[in-house]
C-alpha cells in the first residue's frame, strides 16, 4: 500500500478483493482484448481478409498486456485506445493491422462497462442471496420471541422478534428482484461504430446489411450476451448507467434501515451486532460496545444513494449521438458505488450472522408496557361479567394516565395492575389479571406471518440460488 498518495478507501479498506478485481486495470484490459479477438474472429467468419494465424497470435497475447508500452504511447498520443491498439500490435505483429478492424473507442471502452457491470451485479446477487440466507436462519429462530414493537418509536404493539426480521428481509427481496430485471436485461453495445449507423462496417461489408447485423450477434454470443442493443449513438443509452446504480442505491436503502434498527436496538440492549474478543468500543470509555459496523453500513450507503445522481445527470446532459463529458464522472460513480455496496453487502452479512438477542431484556421492556395494551382484553372480560363498557372504559383511562404518570415522573414500575385489581368495578384480582398479561397472546399472527413468509417467498428463492449459497463475510477493519 501507498503511504505517501491518496488511495480510496474503496480500493483498501470496505469491499472483497473479488469486487476489487472487476474494476482493476487487468479486467478492463483483458476484455478489451477478448472483444478485439472476437472482433477479428466475427469479421473473420463473415468474409473479411483475417488469418486464423493472426487470430492465434493475438490470443497468445490476450493476458500478458504490456502496460509499459500502452502507457509510454499514451504519452505521446493522448488516447487510452489507440495506445492499448499500438501495444497489443507490437506483441502481434503479424495481427497489428486488423486489431480494431472497424471499430472506434467505444467498441473497446463501452462493451467492457457493460461486462464488468454484469460481473459486478453478479457478484452483488450472490451477496444478497446470502444476506437472505442469514436473515431467513435468524427469523426463524427468533419466529415466536415476543418483543415490544414501535411506531413513531413509540410503544405500540407486540410482535416477533422473527417477524421484524421478515420486514428486513422483504426489503432485499424487492431488490433482488429489481437486480434480477436489470441483469437479464443487460445487452452489448456492439459493434455501432462513430455515431451508431455501423456505416465503417457497411464499407467494410461492401453494403451488406445482413452481415452489419450479424456482426453485431455474433460478438455478443463470443462475449456471453444474448444480443446487443437495436439502436445506440456511438456510446450505450447513459441512462442504463442510471438503472444499474438505481439498483444499488436500493440496496443501500435497505442496509441502512437493517442499519438504523439494529442500532436502536443495541442502545435499548436488546440485540446486538458481533463484537470480538478484543474489538474496542471507545477510545475513552472502555465499558463501550459501539455498533461500529452498522455506522459503517450506513455511511457506505448514504455515499451510495448520493452517487445514483450522478449517472442521472450525465444520461440527462448527453449532446446527441454522444459528448465526453460521461466519462472521468462515469469512471468514478459507477465503479465507486459497486466497491461501497460490496462493502455493505460484507457487513450485512457479517452482521446478521452473528447478532446476539437478549431475551431476558427485550421481556422486561414489554412487560413494563404490556399492562397498558392489554386494558382493551380486561375491559372486555370484565364487561361479560356483568360491567358497563362505558365506565369501565373512563376507569381504565384514568388509571393508566396515572400509572404512565408514576413511571415517567416518579421513575417507578408500572403499576397499572395493581390499580385496576383495587378497583371493584373490575370484578378480578391482580394474580387473575397476571395470568392474562402472556406475551404471545398479544402478538397476532406475528409467527405465522414470519412461518408463511419464509416457506412462501425466501424459500424458493434460496431454492433457485442454491448454488450461490455458503458465502462468508471477513471484515478488514
Amino acid at each position: 500500500m501507498s503511504t505517501n498518495n491518496y488511495t480510496s478507501p474503496l480500493s483498501e479498506r470496505y469491499p472483497s478483493k473479488e469486487m476489487q478485481y472487476l474494476f482493476s486495470p487487468d479486467m478492463k484490459f483483458r476484455t478489451w482484448r477478448k472483444l478485439w479477438i472476437a472482433l477479428a474472429e466475427a469479421e473473420k467468419e463473415l468474409g473479411l481478409a483475417i488469418t486464423q494465424e493472426q487470430i492465434d497470435q493475438l490470443k497468445a497475447h490476450a493476458e500478458d498486456i504490456n502496460y509499459d508500452v500502452a502507457k509510454a504511447r499514451e504519452k505521446e498520443v493522448r488516447h487510452d485506445v489507440m495506445s492499448h491498439v499500438y501495444a497489443y500490435g507490437q506483441q502481434c505483429p503479424d495481427a497489428k493491422g486488423i486489431i480494431h478492424l472497424g471499430a472506434t473507442s467505444c467498441y473497446v471502452g463501452d462493451n467492457t462497462d457493460l461486462i464488468i457491470m454484469r460481473e459486478a451485479l453478479t457478484l452483488v446477487k450472490k451477496k444478497i442471496i446470502n444476506t437472505i440466507a442469514s436473515l431467513a436462519k435468524f427469523a426463524d429462530t427468533y419466529k415466536d420471541l415476543p418483543t415490544l414493537a414501535y411506531t413513531h418509536y413509540q410503544a405500540a404493539q407486540p410482535t416477533t422478534v422473527g417477524k421484524r426480521a421478515t420486514l428486513w428481509l422483504n426489503d432485499l427481496v424487492m431488490d433482488l428482484q429489481d437486480l434480477e430485471y436489470v441483469l437479464d436485461s443487460l445487452k452489448l453495445l456492439g459493434s455501432k461504430g462513430t455515431t451508431g449507423s455501423q456505416a465503417s462496417f457497411m464499407e467494410l461489408f461492401e453494403g451488406d446489411h445482413e452481415k452489419c447485423k450479424a456482426l453485431d450477434q455474433k460478438i455478443a454470443d463470443k462475449m456471453g450476451f444474448p444480443g446487443c442493443y437495436p439502436v445506440s449513438g456511438q456510446t450505450y443509452s447513459r441512462k442504463i448507467d442510471s438503472r444499474v446504480l438505481n439498483v444499488l442505491a436500493g440496496i443501500a436503502q435497505s442496509a441502512h434501515k437493517f442499519s438504523n434498527d439494529i442500532r436502536l436496538l443495541q442502545h435499548m440492549k436488546e440485540v446486538e451486532e458481533p463484537f470480538e474478543k478484543h474489538q474496542i468500543g471507545s477510545s475513552a470509555m472502555a465499558y463501550k460496545r459501539n455498533p461500529m459496523r452498522s455506522e459503517r453500513m450506513a455511511a457506505l450507503a448514504n455515499y451510495v444513494m448520493s452517487d445514483a445522481m450522478n449517472p442521472q445527470l450525465t444520461a440527462a446532459t448527453q449532446w446527441f449521438e454522444r459528448t465526453l463529458d460521461d466519462s472521468a464522472n462515469k469512471r468514478i460513480s459507477v465503479s465507486e458505488a459497486f466497491l461501497a455496496v460490496d462493502g455493505i453487502l460484507e457487513l450485512y452479512i457479517n452482521v446478521s450472522n452473528g447478532l446476539v438477542v437478549y431475551p431476558k431484556v427485550i421481556e422486561a421492556h414489554l412487560m413494563a408496557e404490556l399492562p397498558f395494551m392489554a386494558t382493551e382484553n380486561i375491559m372486555m372480560d370484565a364487561v361479560k361479567a356483568g360491567g358497563d363498557r362505558q365506565e369501565l372504559h373512563e376507569r381504565i383511562r384514568v388509571h393508566s394516565m396515572e400509572a404512565g404518570k408514576v413511571v415517567k415522573e416518579q421513575g417507578k414500575p408500572n403499576d397499572l395492575l395493581d390499580r385496576i385489581a383495587a378497583d371493584p368495578a373490575f370484578h378480578i384480582t391482580k394474580e387473575a389479571l397476571q395470568k392474562a398479561l402472556k406475551p404471545e397472546n398479544y402478538v397476532g399472527r406475528a409467527p405465522q406471518q414470519t412461518t408463511e413468509f419464509l416457506s412462501g417467498v425466501i424459500k424458493p428463492i434460496l431454492s433457485a440460488n442454491e448454488a450461490l449459497l455458503g458465502l462468508t463475510a471477513e471484515i478488514n477493519v
